[in-house]
């Protein structure tokens, strides 16, 4: 049971319920666990920087009851020495306003898993530093004091292959059959609202937290990345440590002006494409038309995809559509997509959807990454520290 009603469309106001504070985690308390559909990971900052939480999200319904995603979640901590809504509700600072609150999805590619499961697979164990926590701790740090969501794809074929099938239709390896009436938007929307009630359902509880540290790697940033607060320079492997629960606290998040930033990685692009078919029709629904309009930007990592078209979306009638939302578009690639000679439609894709949306007016920028190296999927994968 997951312990709330079933949401379906219901206003924005009702996306955005209260975190908890003061989580306590200790060695003693390493493992994986379950608690009413939730479970936490410690992931790792920087020795300077205050301890976050991942919470594992799992089974979190969208619009459709059959349709489920997990969800990993790194909650924003709270600037030091500030005192925010305590469990009970209480205000230790009278007059003292929460700061208007970002949130961040995350779409990721193939093989990306939890970096327990990574680090056991025969293959996928080579790249564990992307695994979905390490993602997430890049991220804390590329959109600092935001609340990082982390959207498991909800097949992954042969372990390997990410399959968004419960937002846009999919082959066996995850290759996306777009159309306008798949319900992608509906689905993310009502999967959010029923993600953060369940977070505060369960994250309330401080007895239910556990701590999953034991498995989540600190990520090592290369000298080469140009972001230090996206690629954590100098950040050293940090071990589960005690602390107390006092110095572990979280904004509860504000009901005004709730702003969204949409990344797709690789594969996790085709939710992206799919949002941009269905604009026009989720647009008809006032409460998803107000959440449409809180979304600020979107980013394009080096997508790409099995199939034999479609890796960008270049169809003008979509874009223009798109072009009037007034999201910001950034697109991050390296030559191990766009440059491939077996799959050139990539290349020949990418610009002309950069070139469309600049001629409706979209402010788009677009950059290649690693240009003068050969292509690798090493290189594809470190366009998270350099975006």
């Amino acid at each position: 049971m997951l312990g709330f009603a079933l949401l379906r469309s219901p206003p924005l106001l009702l996306l955005l319920p209260q975190l908890g504070l003061g989580i306590a985690v200790s060695r003693s308390q390493a493992g994986t666990m379950n608690f009413g559909g939730s479970s936490s990971a410690r992931c790792s900052l920087p020795a300077e920087g205050s301890p976050q939480q991942c919470v594992q999200l799992s089974t979190v319904p969208g619009a459709d009851p059959q349709r489920s995603n997990e969800l990993l979640l790194l909650a924003a901590a709270a600037a030091e020495g500030a005192e925010w809504r305590d469990l009970s509700g209480d205000r230790a600072k009278e007059g003292q306003q929460p700061p208007t609150q970002h949130h961040v999805l995350y779409f990721p590619g193939d093989v990306q898993n939890y970096h327990e499961i990574m680090t056991r697979h025969p293959e996928n164990y080579q790249w564990e530093n992307w695994s979905l926590e390490n993602v997430a701790t890049i991220l804390a740090h590329r959109f600092p004091n935001s609340y990082i969501w982390v959207i498991k794809c909800s097949r992954m074929h042969l372990h390997k292959f990410s399959c968004y099938d419960n937002f846009v239709k999919s082959n066996m390896f995850g290759a996306p059959e777009h159309n306008t009436d798949f319900g992608a938007f509906k689905h993310l929307y009502t999967l959010l609202v029923n993600a953060f009630n369940l977070s505060q359902n369960s994250l309330l509880s401080k007895k239910n937290v556990k701590d999953l540290n034991k498995y989540s790697k600190a990520f090592h940033s290369r000298p080469s990345s140009s972001h230090t607060t996206n690629g954590c320079q100098g950040e050293k492997e940090r071990t589960c440590e005690n602390f107390d629960e006092s110095g572990m606290s979280f904004y509860p998040p504000s009901l005004n002006s709730a702003s969204f930033t949409l990344i797709g990685f690789s594969k996790g692009c085709v939710v992206l494409n799919q949002l941009l078919f269905e604009l026009k029709e989720a647009k008809k629904d006032k409460n998803i038309d107000a959440f449409i309009k809180r979304i600020r930007t979107m980013y394009w990592l080096d997508g790409g995809h099995s199939g034999g078209s479609n890796t960008w979306i270049t169809y003008p009638e979509v874009l223009k559509e798109f072009a009037q939302t007034g999201i910001i578009v950034h697109t991050h690639v390296t030559p191990y997509q766009v440059r491939d000679p077996m799959r050139s439609w990539i290349g020949k894709e990418h610009k002309k959807f950069v070139q469309i949306l600049g001629d409706f007016g979209v402010q788009v920028t677009s950059q290649i990454h690693f240009a003068k190296e050969a292509p690798s999927i090493e290189n594809h994968f470190r366009v998270h520290e350099v975006f």
